[in-house]
């Protein structure tokens, strides 16, 4: 076509115009014949007022303070049969019931039982000295050097004081490893490697004002302690007579695990008593200086925050060599941090719609592995290593409390673990792992104009799902293999995870299991509930554009869900 064009330069209008009009309608034609022929024919869904559920829930969806934004809901049996549908094959953003999509895959494609092994390697002598750097390799473990799985439900949890977590202690049963191996001396560097991913930390459109915080941690390879700190802001004491108070600076506390990685600077103003918190923190992209401003009343509580690690590859090098500092062992050369940059200047879409090579469709399908085709280097020795927890118990965390970085971490695995030891220039990176796991979408039966997603946890804007889409992947995973895991997984209402505090009373409390989500003006709520009848139905609502004020949409929400409930 481009040759057609630079001929039609100097071509008279109408001839361009005639040409073009041509093109258009014969393209159109080709691609609706495509569709045609390729779309997946969907059952219809009862909608509107014809049935007690419907009415009941256009009268919920009546009120002024919810009637603006844009709802769709979609009920099934557990067998995927039709109850009810609203809009229910328009897309919406799905926001963290992304989360169900990325999981899913994860249980179908590595397996329940799955882990993946942290490694330090380096060259030993007999005299106890590494020729040369020792590098910790990063294999993807999302939970290296934090104490958060298993996942235990509140109830569960021990009353009274909670023994505080060694920081950072996976790393430092490492560096023990490499005492007991004899290590004495590092003649080279300590590095972070984190090759095994694509070094993109961020997905596409996250939004910037979301990557200073723990909830937008970059993705790592190497990822240690969530790839976030915990920064506690308290107010200063006050002094003086009434009417001539004086407040102390407050106290900014960044808890680095004792490894000096970031500089805080503070420009907090402290208050009178009744004022408020309103505290932010600021982070130039590639920064290590954390800017604390905003004002805090003097009466104010302490205000705690995460914020990420802006390079934990980086950050678990320098701990790393503090730690063997620390022990004793001499290091020689600096910390530093090794990643691998993409080169594939291919569209995300184009690259995930493209048909799977030999090797990915053997592995959607279950096949196993293709044998190596490449030359598999002789490993350095491997001097320490970590084994993670079993993916089911990852799983479990990532949908209970909805883990972002621990669903962009999966889904950059499934972007690495098809090619085994091969390697290429998109190996481990988000493209990568999105064709793997919209093959299964596929495979699972759904319609590929139904999901768009960019990334694994639905931080981003550009992910889109239609509801019907979400209540066929809940009632394909009910036919699963994995699917007990998967839905114990979920939070339980007025049970645990994001669902504690949501339905809190019978008949509902202990009986609901879903996934919730929240971006911005976007609310979505997914699972599986048990009825009145006993029977026990999949439902999936998504609301976009509601007021940004205040939570009637999560109120009308409930409500539908408590209406769902009591009508099947």
């Amino acid at each position: 076509m481009g040759m057609l064009t630079r001929g039609l330069k100097s071509a008279p209008l109408w001839a361009v115009l005639l040409w073009s009009c041509a093109a258009a309608a014969q393209s159109s034609a080709a691609q609706m014949a495509g569709t045609d022929a390729q779309a997946p024919v969907h059952p219809a869904y009862p909608t509107g007022a014809a049935t007690p559920l419907g009415a009941q829930i256009d009268a919920l969806l009546a009120d002024p303070g919810v009637s603006r934004a844009h709802w769709g809901i979609a009920v099934t049996a557990m067998d995927g049969t039709p109850i009810y549908g609203l809009d229910e094959g328009k897309l919406f953003r799905p926001a963290s019931n992304a989360k169900l999509f990325t999981t899913a895959a994860a249980m179908a494609l590595l397996g329940p039982d799955a882990t993946v092994t942290t490694k330090i390697v380096g060259d030993l002598d007999a005299h106890g000295t590494v020729k040369g750097d020792l590098t910790i390799v990063g294999a993807g473990d999302a939970n290296l050097a934090s104490d958060d799985v298993p996942y235990v439900p509140p109830a569960l949890r021990p009353k009274g004081p909670q023994p505080q977590a060694v920081g950072l202690d996976d790393l430092r049963a490492m560096t023990d490893q490499l005492v007991a191996k004899g290590v004495k001396r590092v003649t080279g560097r300590v590095v972070g490697d984190d090759t095994l991913f694509v070094y993109e930390p961020f997905a596409d459109s996250w939004n910037v004002g979301d990557l200073v915080w723990g909830y937008g941690a970059p993705v790592s390879a190497l990822t240690i302690a969530d790839n976030e700190m915990k920064l506690t802001v308290t107010p200063g004491a006050v002094s003086g007579r009434k009417g001539h108070e004086q407040y102390a600076p407050a106290t900014v506390t960044l808890d680095q695990n004792g490894v000096p990685y970031y500089t805080v600077n503070s420009q907090l103003d402290v208050t009178a008593a009744g004022t408020g918190s309103h505290v932010n923190v600021e982070r130039l992209p590639g920064s290590r200086v954390l800017r604390v401003y905003g004002s805090m009343g003097v009466d104010a509580q302490p205000d705690v925050e995460h914020v990420s690690i802006d390079d934990p590859a980086m950050y678990a090098a320098i701990a790393l060599k503090q730690m063997l500092t620390e022990r004793g062992i001499r290091v020689d050369g600096e910390a530093m941090v090794q990643h691998r940059e993409i080169h594939d200047g291919h569209g995300f879409l184009s690259s995930v719609d493209a048909p799977l090579t030999d090797c990915e469709q053997r592995a959607v399908d279950g096949r196993g592995l293709c044998p190596p085709s490449c030359p598999v280097a002789v490993p350095r020795s491997i001097l320490a290593s970590h084994t993670s927890a079993p993916l089911a118990e990852d799983v479990t965390l990532t949908l209970k409390v909805s883990q972002n970085l621990h669903a962009e971490l999966l889904l950059h695995r499934f972007g690495s673990w098809w090619l085994g030891p091969c390697w290429n220039e998109t190996k481990g990176s988000t493209v990568a792992g999105a064709r793997m796991r919209h093959a299964f979408l596929l495979q699972a039966g759904l319609d590929p104009g139904d999901f768009v997603l960019y990334d694994g946890s639905g931080l981003s804007g550009h992910d889109l799902v239609t509801p019907r889409a979400t209540a066929q992947l809940l009632a394909y995973a009910a036919k699963q293999p994995w699917f007990a895991q998967w839905k114990a997984a979920l939070p339980v209402g007025g049970e645990d995870g994001t669902l504690a505090g949501r339905f809190p009373d019978p008949p509902l409390k202990d009986h609901l299991f879903a996934k919730t989500g929240t971006l911005g003006e976007s609310r979505a709520l997914s699972g599986y509930v048990d009825t009145a009848s006993g029977k026990q139905v999949i439902f999936s609502i998504f609301v976009d554009d509601h007021a940004p004020a205040g939570s009637n949409d999560r109120k009308v929400m409930d409500e539908i869900v408590a209406a769902i409930a009591g009508n099947e």
